[in-house]
């Protein structure tokens, strides 16, 4: 008999569907044809903490430099302390172990991470059993007995196997050595990763580059013709910008090229994570955590299709189900009316097409984000939160948007010139040019504004450039000749802007396209692969989880949608060894990995040179450590210590003065003398509650979740109780009540003084 293992219980259950008649037995399905399908929960078995080795300098709890570097020659590892991680993996062994199971099947996710997650699994059953591998790219039950068909040995797999097992092994060699080592140095928690560190470095630049910036003035000559404009390049001396304008007035203008073109601008495809997740953020200002939740909900209802994928378009297998989306019944109540008459009219013209949407080479593991037949708009409007009918309207326009026509438009540009003396000397040929955009048929536009379309979010524009906003109407005869001014030739002045902050879609956005940051060739080609792993830094699975981490660890802030350093993000950046807040790091690994999936590198060579990195790490930051720039600014930085998560943003909880409350809070002094919050969400914890002092120990359990117990409480009656505290995004803090062992928690507002 055969065992299947999949990576998630909704793929356990379609491979079943697929292979038979399925029946749910105890902890697997069981087909028709003595099939068995069980299923992973994610990584269940991960690598040990450095506490695990006993008997190892730097096992201790307390860390000291010269127990460094962390370097583990035998390896351990344990079962994810996840909620039910621990019984998955005992019914998995249990099931493995059966002796009725002769063979088993790989068929979790394929790439990188699902390779590792089996052979973890059958590592720690000490199982030899032969396996196959189920490498199927669709859920769709043709697909999936296709795929069945042609399984191949895991050992044709082993590079891509070693490629994960190296990875990990390495991100825990730097993680735990660079955090150690930075922490040590410099006497306050500083925690980096490969991946978190170099995230947190492109927001302390960009907004370094924001408040360094100086507005430089520029001025462009405008030469106008009567209902179009000619422009000149960008002048940056007052003086010459003077004289042009003086030698330009009145003189004829020699337009020497009028280019047409029309443009076809393609539908956007459909939605990845990252993707949906920008757009979030974008239209509605929601996190990129927020999103991903309501897209997890989404999809255990049944409403919407896996939401942790990196891919942007379905195969041919999923064409007929797609077709069967494209109905009315999913425009009417989730889109607005000019959108529905869009729709409509593109229908009766035969103007939808679903094949635009498919790729099978850019489907790995998943396909893109969908809607399912089971969404109704009963259950849109009655049983979803706001957040996720806001999913459910972006993944829905995006859907008919994608299977839309194109946008047709005619561009026109114009080069020209002004030949005229200026000064003592002759200037020859003053550079001018124009730009027009002509509207030809709206096609997609009508579902999806463009400019929610980009994948770069609106606004991310090079330092200072003139955006091309058209320069009026261009006559549609204009030809190549001369031509008169319509009238005096003016200056148009302007400033160097600085970039735009950071907003949550646009570090996405960042993040997912990386490789802009590195100038080598083939280290970006390295990090733009995607076959094995997600392109960028991060995957669409952890990269909201990372920039919530740096928001939670003080080193990140929210200021509305925008997204800033804090002084503690800064000096990390700023103690950081150089490559930790670098991307090349990433894509040097990256090039190395995909070597070793190929055979073409060897993974203990690439640990080796890890651990000879790490081995240089205490050396290397106590040489920063002794810098007298960094030890000023780290004296400069104030550091306050977290109590926990605030329960109505996510930020750290810190002490100020005798109350706790959110870091993001701010308050400004009125005339009057008293205080006003001016930024932040305002969460506060006051020192008193029902008579009863709070003490740091109780505000950092309660923050935790721990539900401290507090005696002596004064009830306004003057009877003294009992009670344990939960923390309360409202008011704070709250009285919660067992009624019994084991009975459902009950809470009450308690009154808090300052």
């Amino acid at each position: 008999m055969r065992l299947v293992i999949a990576e998630k219980h909704s793929v356990a259950v379609a491979i079943a569907q697929a292979l038979g008649t399925p029946v749910e037995r105890d902890g697997y399905i069981e087909t028709d044809d003595g099939v068995m399908v069980s299923w992973a929960q994610g990584h269940l078995v991960e690598l040990a903490d450095p506490e695990a080795y006993e008997g190892e300098a730097w096992a201790s709890r307390e860390w000291s430099m010269d127990t460094l570097p962390v370097d583990p020659r035998q390896w351990r590892w344990r079962v994810s302390g996840a909620k039910g991680a621990s019984a998955r993996f005992k019914r998995l062994v249990a099931l493995i172990r059966d002796p009725g199971v002769d063979g088993l099947v790989n068929a979790c996710d394929p790439d990188r991470e699902g390779e590792a997650i089996f052979r973890r699994i059958m590592a720690g059953a000490h199982s030899g059993k032969p396996v196959l591998r189920l490498w199927v790219a669709s859920l769709d039950g043709q697909a999936i007995r296709d795929a069945w068909a042609r399984m191949r040995p895991d050992s044709a797999y082993d590079g891509l196997a070693a490629a994960a097992d190296a990875r990990a092994k390495a991100d825990w060699l730097v993680g735990m050595n660079a955090s150690r080592a930075h922490t040590l140095a410099w006497h306050r928690p500083l925690s980096l990763g490969r991946v978190r560190t170099p995230t947190l470095g492109m927001v302390v630049r960009r907004d370094e580059a924001i408040e360094h910036h100086t507005p430089t003035p520029f001025w462009h000559l405008e030469v106008h013709m009567g209902g179009w404009t000619l422009h000149s390049p960008r002048i940056t001396d007052h003086d010459a910008a003077v004289r042009l304008l003086d030698a330009a007035q009145g003189r004829t203008v020699n337009v020497t090229r009028v280019e047409r073109r029309r443009e076809h601008d393609r539908p956007p495809a459909l939605f990845d994570l990252t993707g949906l997740q920008q757009a979030m953020n974008t239209r509605y200002g929601v996190t990129a955590e927020h999103t991903l939740d309501a897209l997890q909900h989404l999809y255990e209802m049944g409403l919407a299709t896996y939401p942790r994928t990196d891919s942007r378009y379905i195969t041919h297998d999923d064409l007929p189900a797609l077709r069967l989306l494209l109905h009315p019944r999913y425009a009417l109540g989730f889109l607005d009316t000019g959108q529905v008459t869009a729709i409509h009219d593109l229908a009766q013209a035969g103007a939808l097409d679903p094949a635009r949407c498919v790729d099978d080479g850019k489907v790995a593991g998943h396909t893109a984000i969908l809607p399912t037949g089971r969404l109704t708009y009963d259950t849109f409007t009655r049983d979803l939160t706001d957040t996720e009918r806001q999913a459910v309207t972006t993944i829905v326009t995006r859907m008919w948007a994608a299977c839309s026509t194109d946008r047709v438009h005619d561009t026109t540009r114009v080069t020209a010139a002004i030949d005229a003396p200026a000064g003592e000397g002759p200037v020859h040929g003053i550079p001018l040019r124009a730009s027009g955009d002509t509207p030809v048929t709206p096609g997609w536009t009508l579902i999806e504004h463009p400019a929610t379309a980009r994948d770069t979010p609106h606004g991310e524009h090079k330092n200072g450039e003139r955006r091309d906003e058209g320069d009026g109407t261009i006559p549609a005869g204009l030809m190549e000749g001369t031509y008169p001014q319509a009238g005096p030739a003016t200056l148009a002045e302007g400033h160097t802007a600085p970039p735009r902050p950071f907003t949550e879609a646009s570090l996405l956005a960042a993040m997912e396209h990386a490789s802009r940051f590195v100038a080598d060739r083939d280290l970006k080609a390295a990090l733009d692969d995607d076959t094995s792993h997600s392109g960028g830094i991060g995957t669409p699975a952890t990269r909201a989880g990372i920039i919530e981490q740096l928001v939670r660890t003080g080193n990140l802030e929210r200021k509305g949608r925008q997204i800033h350093s804090t002084p503690a993000g800064r000096l990390l950046i700023a103690v950081a060894v150089d490559e930790l807040k670098d991307v090349k790091l990433t894509a040097q690994w990256e090039q190395t990995l995909a070597d070793i999936e190929h055979g073409d590198a060897d993974p203990q060579t690439f640990l080796d040179q890890i651990r000879a990195e790490c081995a240089r790490l205490p050396r290397r930051t106590m040489r920063l450590a002794g810098r007298d720039d960094l030890r000023a600014l780290a004296g400069t930085t104030r550091e306050k210590e977290s109590y926990g998560p605030c329960p109505r943003c996510g930020a750290p909880v810190v002490r100020t003065g005798g109350i706790w409350q959110c870091s993001t809070n701010h308050s400004r002094k009125n005339p009057d003398g008293t205080w006003q919050l001016s930024e932040g969400c305002g969460y506060r914890i006051y020192p008193t509650i029902c008579g009863r002092k709070l003490t740091d120990a109780v505000v950092r359990r309660a923050l935790a979740g721990k539900h401290p117990k507090i005696t002596g409480l004064v009830s306004k009656a003057g009877r003294k109780f009992d009670a344990r505290l939960e923390p309360d995004p409202d008011r704070g803090i709250r009285l919660a009540f067992n009624d019994r062992p084991g009975g459902r928690r009950r809470s009450a507002s308690g009154r808090q003084s300052a």
